[in-house]
């Protein structure tokens, strides 16, 4: 640890969540940049992460709600808030937010997830002040005019309409509906149309004085930037929208939604006149803080994680049943998910299902190569690196670990960790997953629908 010159912020190491008590830095940086976290008046939080040699800058304002989170009566405010916040503020309208961005040939979005949603932006370094000026100006001060909200829940529906029309889209929600049954994370993000309908400006307006609060703000950003000059803009931003910025205030503590996870193994099949029928079988995966998830990732890689892996060469290479087919995962506070997925022809889909089956079980009935081992956990070591070497990557880097994980492992540690899975810690984990029957969802004709069920 290394100590920077003096400085009007107190700043902790990132592991630390809510001591403003030291002047302090630490180097959690493969590469050698400086991140600091600093905890502002009204408990914000800035993180950044120092990289002189980029010309870019990325900043992101978090606040660390999502689907998972909303009240009943706020179901879909989450997301409405993603669009609404582009929509204007008592200084700038619409047109004015995008406009300042093309200007600048930068680019600003925002996302929302089921714990956690982040507006970002992407810009040089020279028009960073430009991005968080624009950026705390919509996260303090939009105006949620009514009129917008009329406009936008017609986006919306059209939204969650395309996502309806697309067979890919519709099984993974599916999916995680069912494996996810009876638990907030089991939501859609984007709320349903139903609920979107339904939800009236005053619902979207609490759901936006509740959270968008200085305790739950979190600010990242990386690239080539300068830390106090970022906390002294943040906080001129917050000031300047009248939000009460306390000294002995403390941030929000993580959010976890308690109930368990039980979602009951099924099948589900959802009809559809599609050429081909969507397949996921899969089931409950680990939570964000498990230690076994850097095994769990090996196993998904090897089972689907690229060309080389089982499902591929046997799926595609070998028989010619589908052009899609891969793994995956996702992880929370409280659970996760594990599955794999194919598209193929209607009536392909027994064998199809048969064959992921056998492939599910093979993980846990034999241990993997060592050449697959090794293949896998340098196609995931790979991907990590490459991955980060891009301001966007790192500024969303520190935002996870400060909304969601609440630890920022170095690049170092995460390889670290990656590299010590051994294959019987492939065929544990893959057992203690599988020791239900999975789920199965199916999406497409009737054909492959009763084909799938069928199968149960």
């Amino acid at each position: 640890m290394t100590r920077m010159p003096e400085s009007p912020w107190s700043a902790v190491p990132l592991p630390a969540v809510a001591s403003t008590d030291a002047d302090a830095t630490v180097n959690l940086s493969q590469d050698g940049a400086l991140i600091r976290r600093t905890v502002l008046p009204g408990g914000i939080r800035v993180l950044t992460e120092d990289i002189p040699a980029m010309r870019s800058a990325a900043f992101g304002a978090w606040v660390a709600v999502g689907s998972r989170d909303e009240l009943e009566e706020h179901a879909g405010s989450t997301h409405f808030l993603e669009h609404l916040l582009f929509k204007g503020t008592p200084t700038r309208s619409a047109y004015d937010i995008a406009a300042a961005f093309d200007a600048v040939g930068g680019e600003a979005n925002a996302a929302t997830a089921k714990n956690y949603t982040c507006y970002y932006a992407r810009v040089l370094d020279v028009d960073l002040p430009l991005a968080s000026d624009v950026l705390m100006d919509m996260m303090t001060s939009s105006l949620l005019d009514a009129g917008d909200v009329e406009t936008e829940r017609e986006v919306i529906l059209e939204e969650l309409a395309m996502a309806l029309d697309d067979p890919a889209d519709l099984v993974h929600e599916r999916f995680s509906e069912t494996v996810l049954a009876g638990h907030p994370l089991g939501r859609p993000i984007g709320g349903t149309p139903e609920t979107i309908r339904a939800l009236g400006r005053d619902a979207v307006l609490a759901h936006y004085r509740t959270h968008y609060v200085p305790g739950e703000l979190v600010v990242t950003a990386a690239g080539n930037i300068n830390h106090d000059a970022i906390c002294e803009s943040v906080q001129a931003g917050a000031r300047a929208a009248g939000w009460v910025l306390a000294e002995d205030a403390v941030p929000a503590g993580r959010r976890v939604a308690g109930t368990a996870i039980h979602g009951p193994s099924t099948t589900l099949t959802i009809p559809r006149a599609t050429e081909q029928a969507h397949v996921i079988i899969g089931g409950p995966g680990l939570s964000n803080a498990d230690p076994r998830r850097f095994a769990l990732a090996v196993a998904s890689t090897i089972l689907g994680g690229g060309m080389s892996s089982r499902l591929f060469q046997e799926i595609r290479e070998k028989r010619g049943l589908a052009y899609n087919t891969y793994s995956f995962t996702s992880g929370y506070a409280e659970g996760g998910l594990f599955g794999a997925y194919a598209a193929c022809a209607p009536s392909k889909v027994a064998t199809v299902v048969e064959l992921v089956r056998a492939e599910l079980a093979r993980l846990v009935s034999e241990p993997a190569s060592a050449e697959e081992l090794r293949r896998a956990i340098g196609q995931i070591c790979g991907t990590f690196v490459l991955g980060s070497e891009d301001t966007g990557a790192r500024m969303t880097r520190l935002g996870l670990a400060e909304v969601v994980t609440g630890r920022l492992m170095s690049f170092e540690e995460t390889l670290a960790s990656y590299r010590a899975v051994t294959a019987a810690d492939v065929q544990r984990v893959a057992a203690d997953l599988l020791a239900a029957d999975p789920t199965l969802v199916v999406v497409g004709p009737e054909r492959a629908c009763a084909a799938a069920e069928a199968l149960a």
